[in-house]
């Protein structure tokens, strides 16, 4: 468990579609890589070398994140994933929000953290995810996780000024509905989420106003997200657990243009993230956690990638051990998972366990569904 002073905090990052893990951290010296991926693949001149093994080096638009990587600040878990893997997206990420992979779970692994942090909810900011939409990570009945598509203009009814007015105001909502939706549970819990975003939104109202930085984001979705991130976790609202998406992984077709594009955004913003909260002594705490939900295949397809099995994650903050954990896949072609895929060497639900253990201090046991493999990238 962590020992730092302040409550540690886990930023979570979903690169959404399937990043290309063989071009994130390449195996550029390699010569199946090279042959395996005549148009996607990286040529060995362009790479950015590996100071830890020479076999690797990072993609050229993630130089970002290897400066990061270099000061020791990024735990790479290499061959990350799950037996069997599951080739769709909705399935795999599903499986990856719930730890279910043999059913379907109705219960996200984020949602079951806020519940071990807050078993009472007595703070509906516990968690917070940033994006459209909560993630299924997220969902677990009876538990408020706040979705805040855009942070400067959250909230429901928060032209109305008055506590009263609104929760009238959310009543005559509720009756419109009424009657085409029933009664009982389904409206209590509609009702109950009402007021829970009221009582959000009041208390995130005051991060904008609060906020003053000298660091200038990148201009992209992921680096407003991080950017609201910040924003809230410098108003010291009690956020424990924060959510954030980066779409676009799904790399079929056009891989060459759409890649590198996605890796500087995300990579630019994790870098400007930790600039911001470091400046105002707010980055010890925090943790960030970034994956996806599988890697692509070995061979490319002429334009792109496809759906994988075998991927990558990073763990990123100031108490971390930097460095390369657990094994590379091998690219051996005799170990090639259904003839063509990356084996998974981590089970990424031992990966959870090392965040919620060691980082969070909660039992990783009901939340991952067992006990799996962890890694120690933490110095603290």
């Amino acid at each position: 468990m962590s020992t730092i002073k302040k409550d540690p905090v886990l930023v979570v990052v979903q690169l959404s579609g399937g990043n290309d893990f063989m071009n994130t951290l390449i195996p550029y010296t390699s010569g199946i890589y090279h042959d395996s991926r005549p148009v996607v693949g990286i040529k060995a001149e362009d790479v950015l070398p590996s100071d830890v093994d020479d076999a690797l080096g990072w993609h050229p638009q993630a130089a970002p994140l290897k400066k990061m990587f270099d000061a020791g600040e990024v735990a790479v878990v290499q061959g990350i994933g799950y037996p069997d893997s599951n080739r769709s997206h909705f399935r795999a990420m599903d499986i990856w929000h719930t730890c279910e992979p043999l059913k379907i779970g109705d219960e996200g692994w984020v949602g079951r953290l806020v519940r071990e942090l807050d078993p009472q909810s007595h703070n509906v900011l516990t968690g917070v995810s940033f994006g459209q939409g909560l993630p299924r990570a997220c969902a677990l009945s009876g538990i408020p996780v706040t979705s805040v598509g855009d942070l400067d203009n959250y909230g429901l009814m928060t032209s109305i000024g008055d506590e009263g007015q609104r929760t009238k105001a959310l009543e005559i909502f509720k009756g419109m509905y009424s009657g085409a939706v029933g009664t009982g549970i389904v409206m209590d819990y509609l009702s109950q989420t009402g007021l829970d975003v009221i009582k959000g939104a009041d208390e995130l109202k005051k991060a904008p106003a609060m906020y003053t930085s000298d660091v200038e984001y990148p201009e992209s979705s992921i680096a407003k997200s991080l950017r609201d991130v910040a924003r809230v976790h410098l108003a010291d609202l009690g956020t424990r657990v924060f959510y954030t998406q980066h779409g676009g992984y799904d790399n079929h077709a056009n891989e060459v243009p759409a890649h590198p594009r996605l890796l500087t955004d995300l990579t630019e913003a994790i870098q400007a993230f930790f600039t911001d909260l470091r400046s105002q002594n707010a980055s010890e705490e925090i943790v960030m956690y970034v994956f996806t939900e599988f890697g692509r295949r070995i061979r490319d397809n002429a334009s792109g990638t496809d759906h994988g099995t075998g991927g990558g994650a990073f763990i990123i903050g100031d108490h971390v051990k930097g460095g390369l954990y657990s094994e590379y896949p091998s690219l051996d072609p005799a170990r090639w998972v259904h003839g063509e895929d990356l084996e998974h060497t981590i089970d990424f639900r031992g990966i959870y366990g090392t965040l919620l253990e060691q980082w969070m201090g909660v039992d990783p046991t009901h939340i991952v569904g067992g006990n799996f493999e962890q890694i120690h990238p933490f110095s603290v």
